[in-house]
């Protein structure tokens, strides 16, 4: 029927100003989440004589170019010895001064990850759109919201409108039925649904995720699901806000007022697709057959379980794929065939955006505890409050009398733009999110896995089921 709309399609069409003849809509952003690479989009409002046209609406977060190290933070700006990265620090330092802006950056207990503080701090709403500027700013669709990334100038277009031009996406409803297995995160949930519709798979896209095992998830383990979306290819994911989600937000710093709370919340029900609602594409997934997933390659798609093998590119058919599986496995410096149970690594890192919340160190200590790291391990908290709550709970004990190294909060090795990186050649076992060739550092080589395996990784000094070891 006409009438039966998904999410999605619900949230888009009640932030419609007005459409234009070749069919884009201007949309209303309630939220404007900003970075340190957001000076461009600053500089261009002052530039063309722009105020910001919502203060309250935009968020600044130093978190990209922070350095991690306790010393180095305990320091400040003092602390960031790179004069380029310590301007970075400094610009939207002041950005956010001259324009009014909240701030959550160095010296301040909330700072983090922008894609963690903002629903920690019930910026992230159910219902809302959010504009981020970050491609990772999906993870806030865990809440109900669609929410994207956003180069400078669009940036700058939302600062000075509080608008945005957009043309209207597809969707797509990626279903994942049944319970997960023993050992099976949500982290290699999504990490088997990029190997299943492969990097470009929801291209134009916006993924809604649907189904049991979705459904059982909290809202961190839902966060790190939509946070890879555009892994895929997809504009976007977003899950349906239900009591869980409902239960997160209230209360929180920028939640709605205790005496409107109802109220919103009732709205926040009606966002559900109905039941008739159709999508321009479906795909569907069973829990039970995902295990503990491992990257080889320089794409999330490049991804198997971790019981399989390297792959063989002879095999391949097609020959472009088979150029890029070459290529991928020599950058990777591996062998077809190889067990990647026999991958050993050279440093681990549990942090990022996708992985750097509570859960996700509690996971990581549940693996160490009473064990000892083989190779350098890095624990990053995504923000202040996550590392509070990790020493309130004594995570962070177990995790430095395993050898890990406990780190103030930031981005820390997920982009290795900070001081945090790899050394040419080196091998990391990472929770983070992208796998591209550098990105951990120049010539650096990057596994995707979840905190459990990462930790795992720590103390076997090699890619290894976690299962065996929680089974021990």
């Amino acid at each position: 029927m006409s009438d039966q709309k998904t999410i999605f399609e619900k949230i888009w069409n009640r932030h419609v100003v007005t459409t234009r003849k070749d069919g884009a809509d201007l949309l209303y952003i309630d939220r404007l989440l900003s970075q340190e690479n957001t000076f461009h989009a600053f500089a261009k409002i002052r530039a063309e004589g722009h105020a910001v046209r919502s203060p309250s609406q935009v968020f600044c977060f130093a978190d990209h170019y922070v350095p991690t190290e306790p010393e180095a933070r305990a320091k400040g700006l003092d602390g960031v010895k790179n004069p380029e990265i310590r301007a970075m620090v400094e610009i939207i330092t002041k950005d956010a001064e001259e324009f009014g802006i909240q701030l959550f950056g160095l010296g301040d207990i909330r700072q983090g990850i922008l894609h963690v503080v903002g629903p920690e701090q019930g910026i992230s709403q159910p219902g809302m759109i959010i504009a981020g500027a970050d491609s990772h700013t999906s993870t806030h669709g865990a809440l109900g919201a669609f929410a994207f990334g956003v180069g400078s100038s669009e940036s700058a277009h939302v600062l000075a409108t509080q608008a945005l031009w957009r043309q209207k996406p597809k969707t797509m409803r990626i279903d994942v039925s049944g319970a997960l297995p023993f050992g099976v995160s949500s982290k290699d949930v999504i990490l088997a649904i990029i190997g299943k519709v492969g990097a470009g798979g929801a291209v134009g896209h916006v993924i809604e995720y649907t189904g049991e095992a979705i459904r059982a998830m909290n809202v961190e383990q839902r966060m790190t699901v939509c946070n890879m979306s555009i892994e895929a290819g997809a504009r976007a994911g977003l899950i349906t806000p239900d009591e869980k989600v409902i239960e997160y937000v209230k209360g929180r710093p920028f939640a709605p007022k205790p005496e409107d709370f109802d109220k919103v919340a009732n709205w926040w029900r009606t966002l559900a697709s109905d039941d008739s609602a159709a999508y321009d594409q479906e795909v569907s997934l069973d829990a039970t057959d995902i295990a503990p997933m491992v990257t080889w390659g320089n794409s999330p798609e490049d991804v198997v379980a971790i019981t399989d093998v390297v792959p063989d590119p002879a095999q391949e058919p097609d020959a472009n794929r088979r150029a890029k599986l070459e290529r991928a496995i020599s950058y990777m410096d591996l062998i077809p065939g190889t067990p990647m149970t026999e991958i050993a690594v050279d440093q681990v890192f549990i942090g990022s955006c996708t992985n750097g919340r509570i859960e996700d160190f509690r996971d990581a200590a549940e693996v160490v505890k009473g064990r000892k790291v083989t190779v350098p391990a890095l624990a990053v908290p995504a923000t202040g409050l996550v590392k509070k709550q990790a020493e309130d709970e004594g995570l962070d004990k177990i995790l430095l009398e395993a050898g890990f190294e406990w780190r103030e909060p930031g981005c820390s090795m997920c982009v290795g733009i900070n001081g945090d990186d790899l050394r040419p050649g080196q091998r990391s076992a990472s929770t983070s999110n992208r796998n591209f060739e550098g990105r951990q550092g120049r010539g650096s080589r990057t596994h995707l896995v979840s905190p459990s395996m990462a930790a795992a990784a720590a103390v076997t000094g090699h890619l290894t089921d976690v299962r065996k070891l929680k089974e021990a």
